[in-house]
């Protein structure tokens, strides 16, 4: 049984996603993702013009005569949300834990997603998947999924980002919109994210916090690993401990980036201290200006 305060919060942040996923952000959402649901419908000849890209070189070795492959655009897609409930989530430094963050990116993407009359569906995990909710549409599923991201308590210790991966190959055979919201402190995931994308259109989300990546000077300090236990004391008023803390997360960020980047998936990032309707802006621009490139 939810409480009040629960459904409130939910409330609001369902009329908080409705509203940030206006006409104009909703627009971006098509012109980025159109296509996507392509698939192929027949051969005709070649017509000097046609894009020579789409050139089927099978039929035109049998035929002599260039060929190319037409497409017809499916009426709708389907949006998979991968959303990290393991106990790192339970953290925030700014008034917002990183688990209301990726409760608020959610329910943005899932209605930008009925808006263009397409599906959304849920995949909740933490070292096993803990929830799914199969891809349907409206208004109650998208209040479904708000409510799983923001008040599931996850049962699991660590993040296996391959098991999610693993299982979202299982019950999503056709190709998808999949977003992946964590902060990817997980391993031995490169194999499944590598396969998951050859099928999918993914996009990792990275959920942060201000203070992993930088220390205020304020004494000592004992951290404790949310998923392993493990503590440890630092001295934030030592200039060269803060310094390193810097570099280690910057040389974490660097190489998840070009992990995505190697193997073609799209990425950025949202802070529990800021609106996520910005990053989210940025990345659908840059998107679409690289395909229209």
């Amino acid at each position: 049984m939810l409480s009040s305060e629960l459904i409130t919060q939910i409330k609001r942040l369902q009329l908080k996603a409705g509203h940030l996923a206006n006409d104009a952000l909703a627009g971006e959402y098509s012109s980025v993702f159109k296509g996507l649901g392509m698939e192929f419908d027949e051969v005709r000849e070649y017509v000097p013009g046609d894009d020579i890209r789409i050139i089927d070189w099978n039929v035109t070795a049998r035929a002599y005569v260039p060929h190319i492959k037409k497409f017809r655009e499916e009426r709708e897609m389907t949006m998979m949300l991968l959303v990290d409930v393991s106990p790192s989530q339970g953290f925030g430094t700014t008034g917002r834990f990183k688990n209301e963050v990726s409760a608020e990116l959610a329910a943005i993407l899932a209605f930008l997603a009925i808006k263009n009359n397409d599906k959304v569906g849920l995949i909740a995990f933490s070292d096993h998947v803990e929830q799914y909710i199969p891809p349907n549409k409206g208004r109650a599923h998208v209040w479904r999924i708000i409510r799983e991201v923001l008040t599931h308590e996850g049962r699991g210790k660590k993040t296996d980002i391959a098991g999610a991966l693993d299982y979202l190959m299982k019950v999503q055979q056709r190709k998808s919109m999949c977003f992946m919201l964590s902060d990817f402190w997980s391993d031995g995931y490169e194999t499944s994210l590598r396969i998951a994308a050859k099928r999918h259109s993914i996009t990792c989300v990275r959920v942060e916090d201000p203070r992993e990546r930088e220390l205020s000077p304020c004494g000592l300090i004992e951290f404790e690993d949310q998923e392993s236990g493990e503590r440890i004391i630092i001295d934030s008023q030592d200039r060269k401990v803060r310094e390193s803390f810097c570099r280690a997360w910057n040389s974490r960020a660097e190489k998840l980036t070009e992990q995505f980047r190697r193997f073609g998936i799209a990425s950025f990032a949202v802070e529990t201290g800021e609106p996520v309707i910005a990053p989210l802006m940025q990345f659908m621009r840059k998107r679409e200006r690289r395909i229209k490139i």
